[in-house]
């Protein structure tokens, strides 16, 4: 099998697992060995998928991965069906596959505006001149392949960046001029704490990770001039959770963004 077929192989199946909510026990296909392959994938699933993408996580790439394949950071597509506005930080539940891998992460949340203009900002005063607002939120990962998180970051970025949903809670009042590292943030699963940091644990923080994703998505070719939202990052750790959970993440002295995790069932 040639390597593009290989890849639509892949991308097709988890296309359909995705869309029939049900898990996938082993990987449909060879693992991708670099970066390149991987998105290659991702493209092709995006394609298949064809639902519109209102914005991009980004996760981190940790060592040694990060040496061997040249970035220290990956991204995935969020669909704006999986996308839940919550200003008041309640979200009754999101789903998750419950066979396959699921977690949720505390995240700020940063949109770029409209009119973009493919230029990838050099700082951080660059970046926040391109941002029109700041939300504190929680990003839902999940895969119909249990190991997508195991078997390492192309595999992750092959299936949506082990993207499920994003909760848009309440703005970062104050975000132009925020420090980000000083709001600490907590993330509670079923009111017991799970993790507690802020974002200077980061690499260069929700900054950094907007102008990595603008700089992913100029490299493939992808237009967000229309303006996309950009979940930057698990700032207390990738938290596993099963349907039935309740998880909080309280970003201090800027509000909390709670709900429950629910199985995902075929419409």
């Amino acid at each position: 099998m040639s390597l593009t077929e290989q890849a639509k192989t892949i991308a097709g199946a988890f296309v359909a697992a995705r869309r029939e909510k049900r898990a996938l026990a082993s990987y449909p296909g060879e693992t991708p060995s670099n970066l390149d392959t991987a998105y290659a994938i991702q493209n092709l699933a995006l394609e298949l998928d064809g639902r519109a993408v209102v914005g991009w996580k980004v996760g981190k790439i940790n060592v040694p991965d990060d040496a061997r394949l040249g970035a220290n950071r990956l991204s995935g597509p969020i669909f704006a069906d999986s996308v839940i506005d919550a200003p008041n930080g309640e979200v009754p539940e999101m789903p998750v596959f419950a066979d396959g891998f699921a977690a949720a992460e505390a995240e700020f949340l940063l949109h770029v505006a409209a009119g973009w203009n493919g230029v990838v900002p050099a700082d951080d005063a660059g970046t926040l001149a391109v941002l029109d607002a700041v939300h504190i939120g929680l990003e839902i990962a999940s895969s119909p392949y249990p190991g997508i998180n195991a078997d390492g970051p192309t595999v992750t970025i092959s299936d949506f960046g082990n993207n499920a949903g994003m909760v848009i809670g309440p703005v970062l009042e104050g975000w132009q001029s925020a420090d980000f590292n000083a709001i600490t943030v907590r993330f509670d699963i079923d009111g017991a704490t799970a993790g507690e940091a802020t974002t200077a644990t980061m690499l260069d923080g929700p900054l950094g990770a907007v102008r990595f994703l603008l700089g992913n998505l100029v490299a493939r070719g992808i237009d967000c001039s229309a303006g996309t939202w950009v979940s930057t990052g698990a700032v207390t750790g990738v938290h596993p959770v099963v349907p039935g959970q309740t998880v909080m993440a309280s970003f201090a002295q800027h509000g909390t963004v709670r709900c429950t995790i629910a199985a995902a069932v075929p419409a």
